[in-house]
């Protein structure tokens, strides 16, 4: 018996639900930093009088309060704070952060987030001071070295997109997505509609699209279409066919889509939506499997969103700024936010807000200021530090270990209870189908990710797309090694195992972390 295997024998007795024997099949990698303890509020652990820092006297005149801000604006009393020492923040802040699952703990294969690691190099590039203290309100004549890191991202992404306008504005996929709505119904009411028919109102989404797709369409004030995903994963083109009328304003499209696979009819899809005068829009959140490879504009696309925090290594998560920039055709260009970053015959670097009928086409600001500034720099660092050979490579490596994760789990027996939904191979992500396994172990896809915790590993994306049964969507990307793969693989084996003798150790997980199961329903 290892010593991991031995501490999770003789865990503290006293955490509810513990089972000792649930506890022992926890490999090397558990999630052991995870805290179990009670936490404590920032309140409980100070006391009055207790400062980290304590400002000098003031050697400026002070001013008057009320003669700078006005009384409906300021406090009656002191803002109630917690008085606390520098080494109990510090402590406080850095044992919350153990009680997260994060990428630089383990691995996170969770499907259509393509979380990679985040190089450090970036990190470093991004807190250098002319980058991290450079004010949003600057003269442009004083930040030309910001502007041109903007400008030539601008390009990299119109060169990996194969389309020639980029905005660097929307802050999010979500927020990208919905500057693509906002841009076609933009370029349709300046169409006038179509002679003799009213305004096209209509998005096409497939059943298989990302949840923000129809939600999207819904906040730009257009009506949402399903489409059916036919025998193969695909587009069903006569479903499509059906429905692409002169109502149809836009195709929302993930290729490859979200169970990993690549629409091989993506050009006689573009020439239907193309056909009834519709524009076509690419959801950029799975391009780490093609980088380099196909580009979204060769592919018919008119609008194309990206995720710097997916593709391009900007950290995710936390509520924190995330980075959605668009690139579009040349006939949506002229409807693209404004301000742009331009460069002069001379060099010059501007911020071009645009000018007459320009401004007027144009849908407007998106955010105020210019976009997530730091996330461009990582991003362009990324670009910049791998070149065009290595995006490529990046995105064939991803679709490799996504393959050979998927060869390792046939290999271990596991497709018996949790069977790929679609295909036979996969781009850089796959789904299977947890049916099978409900059915004959009764456990469900939501036990298993649970379970996983306990071997270290956070679980991949669950119940999504809507369409696959009890869907397990995993994504492992480049930047893991075989040997993660074989241990993850090696998990899903032995939890099913387990499962075949006694599906209650599924059913009570996790038991290693800082949170059990919260109230759910059955």
């Amino acid at each position: 018996m290892s010593a991991i295997d031995e501490n999770h024998l003789h865990a503290d007795p006293g955490i509810e639900g513990h089972h000792p024997h649930h506890g022992a099949a926890v490999g090397a990698a558990a999630a052991g930093p995870l805290q179990r303890e009670r936490a404590t509020t920032i309140f409980q652990k100070g006391a009055p009088g207790r400062r980290a820092f304590v400002c000098p006297p003031l050697d400026v005149p002070e001013p008057d309060a009320e003669s700078v801000l006005p009384a409906r604006l300021r406090r009656s009393q002191p803002a109630r704070l917690p008085e606390v020492s520098e080494p109990e923040i510090v402590r406080h802040y850095v044992s919350l952060s153990k009680r997260n699952f994060d990428l630089d703990s383990g691995f996170y294969p969770l499907g259509s987030c393509t979380m990679k690691h985040n190089p450090r190099l970036h990190e470093r590039a991004a807190a250098l001071p002319g980058h991290a203290r450079l004010h949003p309100l600057q003269d442009a004549e004083r930040a030309q070295g910001a502007l041109e890191l903007m400008f030539n991202l601008q390009g990299a992404l119109a060169e990996i997109a194969g389309l020639p306008h980029v905005s660097l504005q929307p802050s999010a996929g979500s927020h990208g997505e919905l500057a693509g709505m906002l841009l076609t119904r933009a370029y349709h009411e300046d169409r006038g509609g179509r002679s003799g028919i009213g305004q096209p109102h209509k998005v096409l989404t497939p059943d298989t699209a990302h949840g923000t797709n129809p939600a999207t369409v819904t906040m730009a004030g257009l009506e949402v279409v399903k489409l059916a995903t036919n025998p193969d994963g695909g587009i069903d083109l006569d479903d499509l066919r059906a429905k692409a009328d002169s109502d149809v304003a836009c195709l929302m499209l993930t290729n490859p889509n979200t169970l990993g696979l690549f629409d091989r009819n993506i050009q006689e899809i573009a020439a239907i939506v193309h056909g009834v005068g519709a524009t076509l829009y690419y959801d950029g959140a799975n391009l780490n499997a093609v980088m380099g490879l196909s580009r979204p504009g060769d592919m018919g696309f008119d609008i194309v969103h990206f995720n710097l925090h997916k593709s391009f290594t900007q950290p995710h998560g936390g509520g924190g700024p995330g980075a959605g920039p668009i690139a579009v055709s040349e006939r949506i260009a002229p409807y693209l936010p404004r301000p742009v970053v331009t460069r002069s015959a001379d060099g010059v670097f501007a911020l071009d807000h645009g000018a007459g009928d320009g401004a007027a086409k144009s849908i407007g600001r998106l955010r105020g200021f210019h976009g997530n500034y730091g996330c461009f720099v990582r991003s362009y660092a990324y670009i910049c530090s791998l070149g065009a050979d290595g995006l490529k490579d990046a995105s064939e490596v991803a679709v490799l270990n996504a393959n050979y994760l998927l060869a390792r789990l046939r290999e271990k027996g596991v497709a018996e209870h949790l069977p790929l939904a679609y295909g036979e191979l996969c781009m850089h992500e796959f789904v299977l189908s947890g049916g099978p396994m409900k059915r004959d172990l009764k456990i469900k896809t939501l036990d298993l990710a649970k379970r996983l915790l306990d071997f270290g590993f956070h679980p991949p994306t669950v119940y999504f797309p809507l369409l696959v049964d009890e869907a397990l969507m995993i994504e492992p990307t480049e930047t893991e090694t075989k040997e993660t793969l074989d241990a993850f693989a090696e998990a899903i084996a032995q939890i099913l195992a387990e499962a075949a003798e006694d599906p209650q150790i599924a059913l009570d997980a996790p038991y290693s972390t800082p949170v059990r199961r919260l109230d759910e329903e059955a």
